[in-house]
Formats: C-alpha cells, structure tokens, sequence
C-alpha cells in the first residue's frame, strides 16, 4: 500500500488462455503484488483529475433526462456492502458468468485472484467505483460474453507479459466514466455529459452499455500502444480521449453508433 492507500496487482501472463480445474486452489496465473496508486481510492489517474480553476458550461435538463440522472446517481450511491445478500447473489453471479466450468468455494476464496482481483476478497475492491462497478461488469458478462471472455481469458492480440487485472481494471473504468461523465453534479458541466444523458433519457443501461464499449476500446488502446501494467494510466488517458471524441461525433444518434462499439461482440 502506498500513503493514498492504492495498490496493484499485475498479472504475469503465463498463457495465453486461462486452463481451469474444477478445484478450489486451481491458479493458472502468476499475482504479483506492490504499490501504485491506480487501483481503489488511491487512484491518481489523469483522466480522474480536474483541475478547480476550469470553467464549465452548466446545461438544463429535461423532466425525464433529470430522472433518469437521479436514477443512475442512486445506483453510483451504492457502496458494496458484504453483508448484503444482493450484493452476494451478484457476485456469485459475476463468478459463475465468468467461469461456469468452476465451483466457486465462497465469497473470500484465494478463486478471485484468478478473474483480476487484489485479494481473496473482492469486496475490497469496490471501494473505488461502489456496487455499480460490480453491476458493470455482471452487465457485460452477461450482454457480451464473448467480448467479456476474450478480455478475462487475454485471448487477443501480442499480450504483455505483465498484464492489467481484468477485474480491477473494470473497477476503474466505472470510476473513470463516473468522472469523465460528470455523474455527481445535479447537471452536467460538460458538453460530452450532456450529451450522455440525451442517451440515457432514450436508454435507460446506457451506462452499463458504455461501460463494455470502454473496457474493450481499453484493452484496444493497451494492445496498440504494447503496453505493460505500468502504462496504465496512459491507457486509461487515451481511452478517455478517444471515448470523448466519439461521443461528440455529430452524427451519433444513440451509443451503438459509437465506433468503438463495433468492437464489441456478443
């Protein structure tokens, strides 16, 4: 742990695809543990930072779009809580999307280091993006599985030999939308914010929607740039530059028009 209180994980890739075992301390991957502060609340990546002395523009909403904000802030409200048997049901879910061949020993079980977390206890990861990131990546396995799989399993590409965490790197994808988005201001501030809830208004899981697209138009960042766990946030800054451009494309009238969405497959 570092004094902001992130750490990491990186993963040495031992091969290509993950080899499972129908037991309870199957491990294919080699977890390597030391600081840094892009995981968790010690995030530091810039494309989490603003900068106080920015002026922004405030847009009006509409009743409905005003709902559907309020709507979604309640869901980013959430902190993961443990104790919650919704909480647990979704991450039993999460484990058995992702890896069906394989009995899941419990909720604290040394099993999650191989799907990208720190630990043996997922829930201390949440602390950085809040049940919502958990939503996500449930919502991506299920809608995506093939995308979801390729990305778990790092089946694409000339893959580093220390590899982002698949897990905790989606944790930092909600928290870096939930910024770039502006989701905590009671409007947005931003004209890439106000244009997300023209299509939220019109969609009501274009979050969780936009949250694949992004996880996937990252891992295509990370194969582009050959990057390795240290370039993270690089990654990170450069997804979110790409994200912003496509989604003020003039003629993007709803998110499967983004371009990045034809990375996705089901």
């Amino acid at each position: 742990m570092d004094d902001r209180g992130g750490s990491f994980v990186a993963v040495r890739r031992i091969s290509q695809g993950i080899e499972r075992g129908n037991t309870c301390h199957s491990t294919s991957a080699e977890v390597v543990a030391g600081s840094a502060a892009w995981l968790g609340r010690g995030l530091s990546c810039v494309c989490a930072q603003r900068r106080e002395s920015d002026a922004r523009p405030s847009f009006d909403l509409t009743p409905a779009q005003e709902e559907c904000l309020q709507r979604l802030q309640s869901r980013i409200d959430v902190a993961y809580d443990s104790s919650t048997l919704e909480h647990q049901e979704a991450l039993r879910a999460l484990w058995h999307t992702a890896f069906p061949e394989e009995e899941l020993c419990g909720l604290i079980s040394e099993q999650w280091k191989e799907m990208g977390w720190q630990g043996k206890d997922p829930s201390t990861d949440f602390r950085g993006g809040g049940f919502i990131s958990l939503e996500n990546l449930l919502f991506f396995a299920r809608n995506f599985p093939k995308s979801f799989q390729d990305l778990l399993r790092k089946r694409e590409g000339d893959r580093s030999m220390w590899e982002y965490p698949f897990a905790v790197a989606g944790v930092n994808i909600t928290f870096m939308l939930i910024q770039m988005l502006d989701l905590e201001a009671v409007k947005p501030r931003t004209f890439v914010g106000a244009t997300f809830l023209k299509f939220l208004s019109e969609n009501e899981h274009a979050f969780d929607l936009l949250y694949c697209i992004t996880f996937k138009l990252m891992d295509h960042q990370w194969l582009a740039m050959r990057a390795s766990y240290m370039d993270f946030n690089a990654v990170m800054k450069s997804t979110r530059r790409q994200l912003e451009s496509e989604l003020l494309l003039e003629e993007i009238t709803r998110l499967e028009e983004l371009p990045s969405y034809k990375l996705l497959t089901r």
